[in-house]
């Protein structure tokens, strides 16, 4: 990876690419400790310690939740509006008929997850301030409807900013925007983590073995994940030879690679937002008993919470594998093209072979993010072991690493090939 970024920043096209790319999330980071006007942020740190989806927020904020900053609520509005678009494009058929008309149709689509993010942004905000209540806000001599006001709007605006900053880095930089956004997030919380743990060896809260413990998992949390990542099923496709007037075309044979996780950290990133989401209402429109009454059955290591979170990285990862790998198309497509592959007919046979492959696959990558996403936290909840980092973010940040690594390549490639043909 780091020959790949040395080799990718002597070229000076994709050195402009990753220096956008840098500015961008420094921008976002910036944003991360602008601090909201009217806001008491010590009583607001205060109450995100020990409540599961504060800090859940707080996590992919960077902070920014803790700080009560513009970028307090993160990219986690955008994330369940892309949820619900997704999920509404399955189930209306004019949303279906719109994802299916190229460019122009995901644009609007992606319009309409903008405004809904923003909605969600802004419904989010103020159910914020009604759970922190009167006691999050400082007097600072103005009407209160008014300090109100300017903190839900100020709020709403930096979710729009950060939806805005990540798109602009997806078109204009290097990787996928959301997801680096996601990553700087998580990595800007490692220097506190440290000086943590360092601190609690120093005071005897936590053992030497303990801590080399946690660091040998997350090696090996490290491994599995880059494997599982770069592993793929290559089906071998032969072409026959065509002859069309004085030449011969084909004959040559290529396989079709199905990678095991071929959906990424997003039905993680889906999943954990979802079955987060039930509590963040609880927390807007409930008392402390429910609240703790509901955290007792639905904790997030409690088994209720575990298997409904293991079941919707199910969900998403085969729905995510069957909307970007159709095999009928991809059947027509070899057989079209003269080809096919070997001891299986074309047509029907072919698809329904794809199809029966496509499950194999997506079923050993599921049960891969579901454990990786589950064994570690019911080890440390038995340990008695906390940390802000799971391996559900580990799994994120190799994913995000491994999947920019694979587009600066791909750049690099293309700009080889623009040389050949020049």
């Amino acid at each position: 990876m780091f020959s790949t970024l040395r080799n990718a920043w002597k070229v000076p096209d994709i050195r402009k690419k990753m220096i956008y790319t840098i500015m961008m999330m420094i921008v976002y980071r910036i944003g991360a400790h602008v601090p909201v006007p009217g806001v008491n942020a010590a009583f607001v740190a205060e109450q995100i310690q020990g409540n599961a989806f504060g800090g859940f927020i707080d996590l992919f904020a960077g902070g920014g939740l803790s700080q009560f900053s513009l970028f307090a609520l993160g990219i986690i509005p955008y994330v369940t509006a892309s949820i619900i678009m997704n999920l509404l494009t399955m189930a209306i058929p004019p949303l279906e008929r719109m994802s299916k008309e190229g460019p122009e149709g995901r644009k609007k689509i992606a319009s309409i997850t903008r405004y809904a993010g923003v909605g969600l942004g802004l419904i989010q905000a103020i159910g914020m301030l009604v759970t922190f209540g009167s006691d999050a806000i400082l007097d600072t001599g103005t009407p209160i409807i008014l300090n109100y006001i300017t903190i839900v709007l100020c709020l709403t605006a930096g979710t729009a900013l950060i939806m805005w900053i990540g798109e602009h880095i997806t078109e204009n930089g290097v990787g996928n925007g959301i997801s680096l956004l996601i990553f700087v997030s998580i990595v800007s919380r490692f220097p506190s983590a440290a000086v943590s743990y360092v601190g609690n060896v120093a005071l005897g809260t936590t053992s030497i073995i303990t801590l080399i413990i946690v660091i040998v998992a997350a090696l090996a949390i490290v491994t599995g994940i880059t494997f599982i990542d770069l592993g793929e099923r290559r089906i071998p496709v032969q072409y026959a030879k065509r002859v069309i007037g004085r030449k011969i075309y084909g004959g040559q044979s290529t396989h079709i690679p199905m990678k095991i996780n071929s959906s990424g950290v997003l039905p993680l990133i889906f999943a954990m937002t979802l079955v987060q989401f039930p509590g963040m209402i609880m927390q807007f429109f409930s008392s402390p008993d429910t609240q703790a009454s509901y955290n007792a059955v639905m904790g997030s290591s409690t088994p209720l919470y575990l298997g409904l979170y293991a079941l919707l990285i199910f969900f998403f990862t085969f729905f995510y594998a069957q909307a970007t790998f159709n095999p009928v198309d991809v059947s027509k497509n070899i057989q079209q093209n003269g080809g096919f592959i070997p001891g299986i007919r074309a047509g029907k046979p072919t698809s329904e072979y794809l199809q029966k492959i496509l499950v194999r696959v997506t079923l050993f990558g599921a049960i891969f993010l579901a454990l990786v996403a589950t064994v570690p936290t019911v080890l440390a909840a038995i340990a008695g072991f906390s940390s802000p980092f799971g391996a559900t973010s580990l799994l994120i940040m190799v994913s995000v690493s491994l999947e920019t690594t694979r587009q600066l390549e791909s750049h690099m490639m293309m700009r080889h090939y623009k040389g050949f043909l020049k």
